[in-house]
């Protein structure tokens, strides 16, 4: 079994077991960060569960779902918890989600109308090297996929490290200044996939996706270790992670 094989299935599995454990955090605390960071997390576990299946046989939903899911959607969702954590101003995350539905919409419409040239799909060559030839984007489509990636990675990225930087400011909670930079860390893997695809490094997708899965877990689990006392310090002021483990 190859590298494209294997991979796969292992970052699916770590992504669905990060996804149990933001999602039971946002049942014990009811925070909307924590339920965008769920979502976020369901669609990244769908895209490598995706990328798991194609390659071992195909299916033109599976590509499909592939491309909305991992391509376009997870990291704007991702990005979305940090939004609701950062942004005070009454009103202005629900907005903004608002307008993020919009935009999630139309991109499983364009991406559902897409047509496909099945013929050209190969079973052994990866995914992210191949999927150009197979998916026959529009012009609408690549721009939404930019300004989606873009956005997520702005707000996910720069949230934790700014969580970093406020802790390691106030010199309180190392683990998580750790934690925070462990987050940011975590989420550039996935972010550079495009880099790697345009280097022609189809391969190293798979292995940013695991790294990235098993370092942003490892930073989410830092930063969820406060004792009581300590978190009553300093919770109403200051991040603990992109979706703040409430």
């Amino acid at each position: 079994m190859t590298l494209h094989h294997l991979l796969p299935f292992i970052s699916t599995g770590i992504i669905f077991l990060f996804t149990a454990a933001v999602f039971q955090r946002y049942l014990k605390g009811r925070k909307p960060h924590s339920l965008m960071w769920s979502i976020g997390l369901t669609l990244y576990g769908l895209g490598t569960l995706s990328e798991a299946y194609l390659a071992l046989a195909w299916h033109p939903l599976w590509l499909k779902l592939w491309y909305v899911t991992g391509a376009m959607l997870t990291a704007a969702w991702l990005g979305q918890g940090t939004v609701f954590l950062l942004v005070r101003r009454p009103g202005v995350a629900n907005q903004i989600l608002i307008g993020l539905l919009m935009v999630s919409v139309a991109s499983v419409g364009l991406v559902s109308a897409a047509p496909l040239n099945e013929t050209a799909f190969q079973l052994n060559v990866p995914l992210s090297s191949q999927y150009r030839a197979i998916l026959l984007r529009d012009e609408l489509t690549i721009i939404l996929t930019v300004v989606l990636n873009i956005y997520g990675t702005l707000t996910l990225v720069g949230g934790a490290a700014w969580s970093a930087w406020l802790f390691l400011r106030k010199q309180v909670l190392p683990h998580r200044v750790v934690g925070n930079l462990c987050l940011a860390v975590g989420a550039l893997f996935p972010a550079s996939a495009g880099t790697l695809i345009r280097l022609g490094l189809g391969d190293w997708l798979y292995l940013s996706e695991l790294l990235g899965a098993a370092v942003m877990f490892l930073g989410f689990w830092l930063a969820t270790q406060t004792p009581r006392v300590e978190q009553s310090v300093v919770e109403p002021a200051v991040l603990s992670s992109p979706n703040v483990a409430q």
